[in-house]
């Protein structure tokens, strides 16, 4: 179980990631965006969109989990989702006004539960019991893993 200043920190992850990702990703060509520059690797553009749908199904995750008795939480293909074809634009737009809100909901739920509804949990078929505290170390870590993953495809564009 995490300390309230451990679980502090990683809600301020949480907080930082929209404006980090934009200061990342904006001004940047749309051959900078779309393009494979790091073989079996999302594109910059696929990495943004992924953030806004994964972060989507967390928020509904937390809020069944908070709503319901150990609800089941049902599973997505992030490939085959990175595939479509609004995933793939350069049209970052909507994905980052996305994250903007949804992040600022989701920090303010998280920073305002009880210490009760921490432990709460669903039942997800690829993980098993997953917590409300399992899932903000999950997201907190995953919106740096995304940010690293769109630094390093960038580093290996052409100059």
């Amino acid at each position: 179980m995490l300390l309230p200043q451990e679980r502090m920190e990683r809600i301020a992850k949480l907080a930082m990631l929209p404006g980090q990702l934009s200061q990342l990703v904006v001004g940047l060509s749309e051959a900078q965006l779309t393009t494979h520059f790091l073989p079996d690797e999302w594109t910059v553009a696929q990495n943004v969109h992924h953030l806004g749908d994964s972060h989507m199904n967390s928020v509904i995750r937390l809020k069944l989990i908070l709503t319901e008795d150990h609800p089941t939480l049902r599973p997505y293909d992030q490939d085959a989702w990175a595939l479509t074809p609004e995933a793939n634009s350069a049209e970052l737009t909507p994905s980052l006004t996305l994250l903007s809100g949804l992040h600022a909901r989701w920090v303010r739920l998280f920073s305002e539960l009880e210490e009760s509804q921490w432990q709460r949990t669903g039942y997800h078929p690829e993980n098993g019991d997953v917590s409300v505290e399992d899932l903000l170390i999950t997201y907190a870590a995953h919106g740096e893993g995304h940010l690293d993953q769109i630094r390093r495809t960038l580093a290996a564009a052409p100059h």
